[in-house]
């Protein structure tokens, strides 16, 4: 049907005819209410006849009119009068992308910037769950504020609506707002949108999501840059068999003024297979931003890249010439030593309101440092330094954020967040998913844009592209071999083979190897006790007995040579590889000395500080008596990092030790009437549980041993069940409960696929809390014990360290912002926890061991290992060309 001008469809009026295909007519008019001008879709007779198609459309048009962003045009409204179904929408005037490309390719800058403003924009509409279908030029206008996409999320219903009932061709005149589309099915195992710009997996009849808007963007980027279609056929059937076969030729080789980088986002855009793309669009934009703001020389445009060359060819013939009148015609070319680099020391102090800091991570450029520390406040964030600048500033979304590492150009940092694998970038913007990681901690990026990352307890090393995608395991400890655990990965710079850590049942045992990500290949190089890295122009870096050494490495061979040279001494690290270091390819070193870790801090329900005994020290894992009279905790001692048990006497203020035995003892956990403590100790070949009694000099006696690591948590009142946690060779890290009677066989509270830890038996009995990750982060969970049945989530938001009051009728935990929460519990009768509560702000020293509190009997005080604050962090040295300290 036709509109005359000057009629009316509600309150809009009829203006004039602008535009008609197969799937309507548009026409320009006047909002009347608003006194604006709209454009205005009437859909066909025949389709608005049909109540199901009405109504089906009508919702998804409601649904999409939520988007509201400046790239995407708005639909103000969806109307019927007379029979007569119409949308309207924004109002645009420019031209069509398609328009605009019969002109020839865009400027580079254009390009970039246009391209920039759709993936903005599909970003949005991704993030509501709205899937374009349909991206391609005639649905992309060119208006003076920039891109304008239509059409979004609207082919979908229309192509319900219109199955089998004819081809509509496309509106492409000047003010077009909505174009048309192919008339083709929408069920599972049939083809929907347009064939030039149709991703694989739509064109085998599998369901399009965000990925395959993706793909269409990346063919309408090359029809950007290049003025030719991706792929072209003489027939549908000719270009179906293009798109899933062929690559396109190279941008670089049509238009070689486009920068090479841009060949890489776009060939990533149109991958065949879903998983190998950019996951979201904001990769993309992120991709993009880095290559406008000029992001590295590998984003140089060729001929740019060669005019440079030649102008450095030029000097370097003049500077020839100069010296050769110099030294006078005839005496030749005299060649020069080049002058060695100064070694320059200087040290970068921590951020005024940071408590905490952990490893200096330097960007692989040498120019900018990352860490992550927690504030006054208890956020724990990613920071950065530029070397060239004179403060720090986090990272913004980075909160809970630890152990960043860096891109190969320097552009992006990833780290590990609420179970999630994150990266950002470091120009600015939200960070963006990688993949799921529950445990996940310390990474790796290739060249190739692959990362490694570790985990905790057994978890193998994984595998995932940077770009986002599905996890794979990358090598795991082999039982086999006495191997518990492995992690630390570092790759080497072919980019296809890494150096990590492999943690055995017996210390002396550790080392390093090497594997490769593109075979089964795995070679064991040498004993370690901490992380190592490579650093040109060929040394491999490692802490030896605190002492940072550097060995000669030849990563062509993957032989060490030689013997390790020390380079600083008091490295910073821990008993599970962790060493305070990192050096960056051009000769950047940095690295944080030991300190001492915290002190003991005792607090009231309101906060208030009440009292911090003893010398700062690395303090962990505080236990107080069932009387509440004495405090147990383990302590390191300085000089050589051995753990040991001590107590203090709350009333004279008098500590002693407690355990005696070798090698490191921690995690006390008291009886229940106080007169023995049980705990971890790897004296052996692997982490075993032992007790002592605590009235006068005794023997420390082994109570249960068994292959996998494990230590203990809590003791029920009644003396029959301790709680521990297990490292299992297969579900990581599992609770169990050890029988005091009978064959002391451990039972099973906790043992499934997920990470489950620290038991803390209820006083009253019959319930135990513990953490797990098996949401994606961890959480307090309570379930009833020893009888099995109920099972509770207790937290919220994240949470670790439970803890229980002395009635059984509150629980404590600490929260990944660091504040200490309350939930009130009933256990007697039906199981009902509270809403948690956050009694206060309770920054910890952060460490391996997880637990940095304890609650007194009557939870009215609870004692801390706390930061020693600003003051006693210390700085971050750094070293530049620090191989000149080596003499080469």
């Amino acid at each position: 049907m036709s509109l005359a001008p000057g009629s009316r469809l509600g309150p809009y009026e009829i203006v004039e005819a602008i535009g008609a295909g197969g799937m309507g007519e548009v026409y320009k008019a006047r909002d009347t209410r608003l006194e604006r001008t709209v454009a205005i879709k009437v859909v066909p007779e025949h389709l608005s006849k049909d109540e199901d198609v009405r109504q089906r459309f009508e919702r998804e048009a409601k649904t999409i009119s939520s988007l509201s962003h400046p790239h995407i045009c708005a639909l103000y409204d969806v109307g019927s009068q007379d029979g007569v179904e119409f949308l309207v929408m924004e109002y645009l005037e420019g031209d069509t992308l398609t328009e605009r490309l019969s002109k020839g390719p865009l400027p580079v800058e254009q390009l970039l910037r246009y391209a920039i403003e759709m993936t903005d924009a599909l970003d949005k509409a991704h993030r509501q769950g709205i899937v374009h279908r349909d991206l391609k030029p005639g649905n992309i206008m060119l208006t003076k504020s920039g891109v304008k996409l239509l059409d979004f999320g609207l082919a979908k219903s229309f192509d319900r609506a219109v199955a089998g009932m004819g081809s509509g061709s496309a509106l492409t005149s000047l003010p077009t707002v909505m174009g048309s589309v192919s008339p083709n099915l929408t069920e599972r195992g049939t083809i929907l949108g347009t064939f030039q710009y149709m991703a694989p997996e739509q064109l085998e009849g599998k369901d399009a999501d965000a990925r395959s808007d993706i793909f269409a963007f990346g063919a309408v980027l090359y029809e950007m840059a290049t003025g030719h279609k991706a792929f072209e056929g003489k027939s549908q059937a000719s270009l179906i068999g293009a798109i899933l076969r062929d690559q396109p030729p190279p941008i670089s080789g049509i238009s070689p003024m486009t920068p090479p980088a841009l060949d890489r986002v776009v060939t990533t855009c149109m991958a065949k297979d879903p998983e190998d793309r950019f996951q979201t669009a904001h990769d993309v934009k992120l991709q993009l931003q880095w290559i406008s703001e000029g992001g590295s020389q590998a984003g140089l445009p060729a001929p740019v890249a060669t005019r440079r060359k030649n102008r450095e060819k030029i000097a370097w013939a003049a500077a020839a010439v100069a010296t050769l009148a110099a030294v006078g015609l005839g005496w030749g070319f005299l060649k020069r030593a080049p002058v060695p680099q100064p070694v320059v020391r200087f040290e970068i102090p921590p951020p005024a309101d940071v408590t905490t800091l952990d490893v200096p991570r330097i960007s692989p450029d040498g120019k900018i440092l990352a860490f992550d520390a927690t504030d006054a406040g208890g956020k724990n964030r990613i920071w950065v330094r530029p070397l060239d600048a004179v403060e720090s500033h986090p990272l913004p979304g980075t909160e809970g954020g630890a152990r960043p590492f860096w891109s190969p150009d320097s552009q992006f940092v990833g780290f590990v967040a609420d179970g999630v694998l994150k990266k950002v970038s470091i120009s600015g913007g939200p960070p963006s998913k990688i993949c799921d990681a529950p445990g996940g901690s310390d990474g790796t990026w290739s060249p190739q844009g692959v990362i490694l990352f570790d985990g905790t307890g057994t978890d193998p090393i994984h595998r995932v592209l940077a770009a986002g995608g599905t996890k794979a395991v990358e090598v795991g400890a082999d039982r086999g071999r006495h191997e518990t655990s492995v992690g630390w990965p570092e790759f080497l710079p072919d980019g296809r083979h890494y150096l990590y850590l492999v943690v055995t049942e017996k210390a002396e045992d550790n080392a390093y190897w090497v594997g490769s990500v593109d075979s089964k290949e795995r070679r064991k190089l040498a004993p370690a006790q901490t992380l190592v890295t490579y650093s040109p122009p060929g040394f491999l870096l490692f802490a030896r007995d605190r002492t940072l050494v550097a060995q000669p490495f030849d990563a062509k061979a993957l032989e060490t040579r030689g013997e390790p040279v020390p380079l600083a001494e008091k490295i910073g690290t821990d008993n599970v590889g962790l060493a305070r270091f990192s050096v960056s390819r051009n000769g950047v070193l940095v690295y944080r000395t030991a300190q001492s870790a915290g002190r003991l801090l005792w607090r009231d329900r309101t906060g208030r500080e009440l009292d911090s005994p003893g010398d700062p020290g690395v303090y962990n894992n505080p236990a107080i008596s069932p009387t509440g009279d004495r405090l147990a905790y383990n302590l390191g001692d300085p000089r050589t990092g051995k753990q040991d048990i001590w107590i203090r006497d709350l009333a004279r203020g008098v500590v002693s030790r407690f355990s005696l035995g070798p090698g490191d003892n921690f995690r006390p956990v008291w009886s229940p009437d106080g007169a023995a403590i049980v705990f971890g100790s790897d004296r052996g070949r692997t982490l075993d549980i032992y007790e002592k009694s605590t009235r006068g000099q005794s023997e420390e006696k082994l109570i249960f041993h068994s292959d996998e690591n494990k230590f203990a948590s809590s003791w029920t009142r009644d003396g029959r069940y301790i709680g521990f946690t297990a490292q299992g060779p297969k579900t990581n890290l599992d609770i169990w409960a050890l029988p005091t009677f009978g064959d002391r066989k451990p039972i099973a509270i906790a043992n499934g696929p997920f990470s489950e830890s620290l038991p803390m038996f209820s006083p009253g009995g019959g319930h135990v809390a513990y953490v797990s990750n098996e949401s994606g982060r961890d959480e307090i969970y309570v379930q009833t014990f020893p009888e099995t049945g109920g099972r509770w989530q207790v937290s919220t938001a994240g949470g670790g360290d439970p803890s229980w009051g002395a009635d059984g009728k509150e629980l404590f935990y600490r929260s990944p912002d660091q504040k200490l929460m309350a939930v009130e519990i009933r256990t007697t009768g039906e199981f009902q926890a509270g809403i948690p509560k956050p009694l206060f702000a309770a920054s910890v020293v952060q460490g391996v061991t997880r637990n940095r509190y304890a609650a007194s009997p009557d939870g009215q005080r609870f004692v801390f290992v706390a930061p020693l604050g600003r003051d006693a962090l210390g700085p971050t040295s750094v070293v530049l060309n620090w191989p000149g300290t080596l003499g080469h």
